[in-house]
């Protein structure tokens, strides 16, 4: 039998050490050639490990959420063969835990109680978990050595029973007048009381500790350093988003095999004409080497939702893309990020963000920049509002548009004349899709 180290390889250019983001296997476990070991995370990018070589693990290095050197012993695996690594782990066994003791039948229940050990016949213990004791359960009740006195029957009809029954409320505490507890009678006594009945507004639940570790952990940080070292100020503007709205449904009916319009295609068309003029938010600011580049390319960041917390993939080159590329790149690149297969080039190096939450949005919102960006805008939902036109009063499609800027590079001036100019396109789509 040997010893091989499975050493962390060099899984990005310039990464120092990964995260620990989840264990596949554990101390004791049999595992086969290529099989999973570890997800490690670089930046936003997940990494599997997988095992090189079959045989059993000895020893791992470190918990989830533990930062492990480029180079360092990962995982120890005893194989059958000669070893293929240095003798030496970086990393030492779990020692076995030990075994259980027999409990002495001279020991006291007491003894035993504070010990946490038990005998058969003794009562049953539970344990408390919120206070990290164990304490015995309660006994049975015995039976009443005689028969209490009957409460006199409180009358009332078998809706109003059913009612209180659902509400929690026990009638013999309402007061009533005349022969009968009624409906009125309920609603007066929540309304005394505050809906403060037996049952409560709901359960309670237990206390949790969650470990921020992985892509959390990123979001976490990134976005502690984006508002601690930018400047933001956030601009609101609405637009009529009528007419786009009906060009849209035009070209989703005609769209034979191209993927369905949503509006981010046709706001990114319009952010990626625009920069053209207002090159300061198509830009990136090293703050720490005070160098502003502004970006020819406009590398469009898309925040995405995904069951691990929110990523940015990137749409390359929007520029240069019609409205159904960017349709198809979109919905690929938001599948690649959920499924977890976004590659770290997709989810780096964006020039400016868009999020949106869709019909999930709200009235405005005031996004927080994608750090070392300088800008990012935020997609409200889509709501229809009574607008008075010509004196005529009209329902129309609104949105509102919420723009963050970093205010050392971008003046609030600039901004406003860009939101402008941005209404300009978006309510009207002929020019939008003309490219004049």
């Amino acid at each position: 039998m040997a010893r091989y180290e499975f050493k962390l390889p060099d899984i990005g250019e310039g990464i120092a050490e990964a995260e620990i983001v989840a264990w596949h296997v554990k101390v004791g476990d049999s595992v086969d050639e290529d099989q999973q070991l570890a997800d490690m995370m670089t930046d936003k990018a997940t990494v599997e490990m997988e095992s090189p070589v079959a045989g059993k693990v000895l020893a791992v290095a470190g918990d989830v959420g533990d930062m492990i050197p480029i180079g360092s012993v990962l995982v120890v695996i005893e194989t059958a063969g000669e070893a293929a690594a240095a003798p030496a782990a970086e990393v030492a066994p779990e020692p076995a835990p030990p075994e259980p003791a027999v409990p002495d039948a001279d020991v006291t229940a007491e003894e035993r109680r504070k010990t946490g050990e038990r005998r058969q016949d003794e009562v049953p213990v539970e344990e408390d978990r919120r206070e990290g004791e164990w304490r015995a359960a309660p006994p049975e009740p015995e039976p009443a050595s005689a028969p209490a006195a009957a409460k006199p029957a409180v009358q009332a009809s078998p809706a109003v029973r059913q009612r209180a029954r659902d509400l929690g409320i026990d009638l013999a505490r309402v007061k009533y007048a005349g022969d009968r507890v009624r409906h009125a009678d309920l609603d007066a006594f929540l309304l005394y009381h505050g809906g403060g009945v037996s049952h409560g507004a709901g359960p309670r639940r237990q206390d949790e500790t969650v470990k921020v570790v992985g892509l959390r952990r990123k979001i976490a940080e990134n976005m502690q350093e984006a508002k601690r070292r930018i400047p933001h100020f956030t601009l609101v503007e609405e637009y009529d988003v009528s007419a786009l709205e009906q060009t849209r449904a035009m070209m989703n009916a005609d769209r034979g095999s191209n993927p369905k319009l949503t509006m981010l295609p046709f706001l990114i068309t319009a952010f990626s004409r625009l920069f053209a003029d207002y090159p300061q938010l198509n830009a990136t600011y090293d703050d720490e080497a005070q160098v502003i580049t502004r970006h020819g390319a406009v590398h469009m960041g898309m925040a995405t939702q995904t069951p691990n917390g929110l990523m940015v993939a990137v749409i390359r080159d929007a520029q240069s893309r019609d409205l159904w590329t960017l349709a198809a790149e979109v919905s690929r690149l938001a599948e690649a990020a959920r499924s977890g297969k976004a590659t770290r080039e997709e989810l780096s190096g964006s020039t400016f963000t868009i999020s949106s939450l869709g019909p999930m949005g709200g009235i405005t919102s005031t996004p927080v920049i994608n750090r070392p960006e300088v800008g990012i805008v935020a997609v409200n939902k889509v709501r229809e509002t009574p607008v008075v036109i010509d004196g005529e009063l009209e329902i129309r499609k609104l949105m509102n548009l919420s723009l963050s800027c970093d205010h050392r590079v971008v003046d609030g001036w600039d901004a406003a004349l860009f939101m402008q100019d941005l209404k300009g396109l978006i309510e009207n789509p002929l020019k939008l899709l003309s490219g004049r």
